[in-house]
Order: structure tokens, then C-alpha cells, then sequence
């Protein structure tokens, strides 16, 4: 295919969606549709400024995976929901819950396939699914460790949200060198060392960004670094020395966790199709009925 291909992080948006618009927007029912109406306008906002032949929303089958948790138990661990059932649930706000199904339903609905996998998340998805296109790609997400993905050479770019869908960053390989001094493919070595509270990354201690990239600038990778850390004629002073060494299991099992899967059986994303007249009326339909108004209206001009 040719054409830009835009892949939702799309747990990343709906969470936005639902805490920046007041969930006053109700259905007639009476359920909750901020995140529905909201992850909606960030779709037709997208497809406006950006025109892009396909679109997937790369969805969470598996928040955590068992395998990620066992490479470091600490790995999102503080954001599981208190229970006794012995299966790891993410906190989910009461209102945001019932609204889940909704987005995945309208976003059928509208022909842009929703995407998963077993025991992986989003994050995976993605860094399959870029590889499985020819032509550009921008991954929209507020997860910083997609940086790791982006490569100028083939046109990957990430359009980071972190100050919101309508006024987000356009990340290229330039901006990661600005914001970090390091290469996008630097990106997973770099949070490892840092620490990433968000996900329960603890980091190597002693070790912030900018001596991360300090000494990723030097040696350009980690491998080459836990070398240098264990030479005592290196350059690497005698406390970040120590951490790395004493770190040396935690940083293995990291860049495991940290680095997304690019080798899920996934089918190659095709083409938006052209929604037909049923099509078009069974959204119409749905929109009624959970009171999406505008937002509907808007996401439906962009796809007809």
C-alpha cells in the first residue's frame, strides 16, 4: 500500500479523552459517553489534518502480560485494581468502563479495524504493525517508549499527545535528538537506565537523562555500556559504575519488558474502506441511540 497509515494507541487516548471532557455528556440512558464523543473527535481531528489511506485502533488484549510481569514484577504493578480474584485488573474509572465496548464498537462501526493480540498490548501491536506497511506511518499515542519506533528512513513518525490531540508534537528523529540527546533506536536503553515511574521502571540509580544520554552518546548502546561498566580503565566514574554492575540483572530483563514486539501474527493493514449506505445508517443508528451528537456527525463526514 502507499499512503500514510495512522495506528491509535488507542487505550492512551480514550483515558485522555474521558479526564479532559466533562462526563456531564451523557447517553439517554443515562451512561456516561465523554471518552465515546471524545475519542471520536480525535479521530475525525486526525483523518482531517493528516488524510491518511488507513487507520488501526491497536487495542490492549493484554495490558500486562504474564511474560513482561515476570521479567519484572514491579511492571505496572501500581496500577492494578485491589482484588482477590488473582487475575491482574487495570484501574478503570467507573465512568470510562462501560464506555470501553462503545469505542470499539463505534470504531467497527466506522471501518477502521480494531486490533489486538494474545498476551500483548497495544504498544506490540504497533511495533508490528509498522512494519507491515509500505509507505509513512504515525503512531498517536502519550506513551513515550513508542519514540522507540520512529525512524526517518521509512517515514515513522510518533504524534505524541502529551499536551493533547489538537496540539501535539510531531516526534521525528530530530525531536528525540533535542529532547533527550540520544537516536530514536537509543530510546529503550535510554528509559531503562532513567526509570519510567509510569510504568514501574526503577531505573539505574544515580542515572537520570542526562547521564543516560551521556553515556549512550560514548557508547553508544547498553551492551557496550555494561562492558564499560565492567573495564575499570573505562571513563565511567566510579558511582554510576557501581549502579550499572549492581544492576546488571534489572537492566537484562528491562530492555526485554521495555522493547515492543515486532513479530505478531498480525494481517497487514488495508486500505479505509468506503463506508456503503447501510454502513452509514447502522452508525447513524448508534449515535442516536447513545447521544454522540457532533462528535458523531464529525468522525462520519471524514469517513463518507
Amino acid at each position: 500500500m502507499t499512503g500514510r497509515l495512522i495506528l491509535l494507541d488507542t487505550a492512551s487516548l480514550y483515558f485522555r479523552a474521558f479526564y479532559g471532557i466533562p462526563d456531564s455528556l451523557k447517553a439517554p440512558d443515562g451512561t456516561p459517553v465523554n471518552a465515546v464523543r471524545g475519542l471520536l473527535d480525535f479521530v475525525a481531528t486526525l483523518a482531517t489534518q493528516y488524510e491518511p489511506a488507513a487507520m488501526v485502533a491497536c487495542w490492549d488484549d493484554d495490558w500486562r502480560p504474564q511474560w513482561r510481569v515476570d521479567l519484572l514484577p514491579s511492571y505496572k504493578a501500581h496500577r492494578v485494581e485491589e482484588e482477590t480474584s488473582g487475575v491482574d485488573v487495570e484501574e478503570t474509572p467507573d465512568g470510562l468502563a462501560p464506555q470501553v465496548p462503545l469505542i470499539a464498537e463505534a470504531l467497527g462501526l466506522l471501518g477502521i479495524p480494531v486490533v489486538g493480540a494474545a498476551e500483548a498490548e497495544a504498544d506490540d501491536v504497533i511495533g508490528t504493525l509498522v512494519h507491515r506497511w509500505d509507505g509513512p506511518v504515525d503512531v498517536v499515542t502519550g506513551d513515550r517508549d513508542l519514540f522507540q519506533v520512529v525512524d526517518d528512513s521509512r517515514g515513522i513518525r510518533v504524534l505524541y499527545t502529551a499536551r493533547g490531540v489538537g496540539k501535539h508534537d510531531v516526534v521525528d528523529a530530530a525531536w528525540v535528538r533535542d529532547r533527550y540527546g540520544i537516536e530514536p533506536h537509543q530510546y529503550v536503553d535510554f528509559a531503562v537506565m532513567r526509570g519510567d515511574a509510569s510504568d514501574g521502571l526503577p531505573g539505574v540509580a544515580g542515572i537520570g537523562d542526562k547521564t543516560a544520554a551521556a553515556l549512550l552518546g560514548e557508547f553508544g548502546d547498553l551492551e557496550s555500556i555494561a562492558a564499560a561498566a565492567a573495564d575499570d580503565t573505562s571513563s565511567i566514574k566510579p558511582r554510576p559504575r557501581r549502579s550499572l554492575l549492581d544492576s546488571s540483572a534489572y537492566i537484562a530483563n528491562a530492555v526485554r519488558v521495555v522493547r515492543v514486539r515486532d513479530d505478531l501474527d498480525l494481517t497487514p493493514p488495508s486500505a479505509l474502506p468506503e463506508l456503503t449506505s447501510e454502513q452509514i445508517a447502522e452508525f447513524t443508528d448508534f449515535a442516536q441511540t447513545w447521544g454522540l451528537g457532533g462528535s458523531a456527525d464529525r468522525v462520519l463526514a471524514v469517513r463518507t
